[in-house]
């Protein structure tokens, strides 16, 4: 049994995809995710041999996401957009189908992705592939100790952003991922908030909640329970609470 993850935003997508997979009686559908946070969710409760991975999402592209998948044996690229089939190959996916994806050249892909899987289950009793290691979420390429920076640079969605601190609100933690709100715009990010919270200027930023960093420029209101940045309440973790108002009254 080859048991599939599908991912794409698109709801009429997933329904087409689960539709072809029900044809198949050697395919158990483990999930349906509309992006890639419920997927990283999904990978960790279940196993998944074979990824059905749309690119074009919101928050996170699929390109992104597949390069975490490192447990994922075999992974499939459902998209409209022909312009990522290069770069498809980076993270050795089988297929590239594009939309609106024939039943035929889907059953194709799938015979690939099967002998894939079936390949790496055949070595591994006698040759155990090494444990992949977990993903280290990288280093803000600009927090070095230059004590005249005043800006980070961050790699999403195959760019690099610059990102002045004047302008940075906070900062949210989503699993892997972190989510930076500027006065313009979110950036989705591969960061763990523990490491921002370890190199943004600590006269700057503050972390008021596991799951959030706050410009302290930027507060505007405070609440038993909750501050304002923005017009966003942003709740108060009880371990953050008093360094929080001793900082603001320093």
């Amino acid at each position: 049994m080859y048991k599939v993850l599908i991912v794409d935003d698109e709801f009429l997508a997933r329904k087409l995809l689960q539709g072809y997979l029900d044809k198949m009686p050697d395919v158990e559908v483990v999930g349906s995710c509309a992006n890639a946070f419920e997927a990283f969710k999904a990978i960790k409760e279940h196993q998944v041999d074979i990824l059905l991975l749309d690119i074009n999402m919101p928050d996170l592209n699929g390109l992104d996401f597949a390069r975490t998948c490192h447990d994922v044996p075999a992974i499939i690229f459902t998209t409209a957009y022909s312009e990522y089939a290069l770069e498809s190959y980076e993270v050795s996916a089988v297929d590239y189908l594009l939309k609106p994806i024939a039943l035929t050249r889907f059953a194709e892909a799938m015979q690939k992705a099967r002998n894939k899987v079936s390949a790496l289950r055949a070595v591994a009793p006698a040759t155990p592939a090494p444990q992949q290691e977990q993903p280290v979420p990288a280093e803000p390429a600009s927090t070095d100790s230059a004590p005249s920076k005043d800006y980070m640079l961050v790699k999403a969605d195959y760019k690099l952003y610059k990102i002045n601190y004047d302008d940075l609100l906070y900062i949210e933690g989503q699993h892997e991922y972190v989510s930076f709100y500027t006065k313009e715009k979110r950036i989705t990010a591969l960061y763990a908030l523990k490491t921002l919270e370890e190199t943004l200027p600590a006269d700057r930023f503050l972390r008021v909640h596991k799951s959030y960093i706050v410009a302290i420029n930027q507060i505007r209101e405070i609440e038993p329970l909750s501050l304002t940045v923005a017009n966003v309440k942003i709740p108060i973790g009880g371990i953050y609470r008093e360094t929080l108002m001793k900082r603001l009254s320093d």
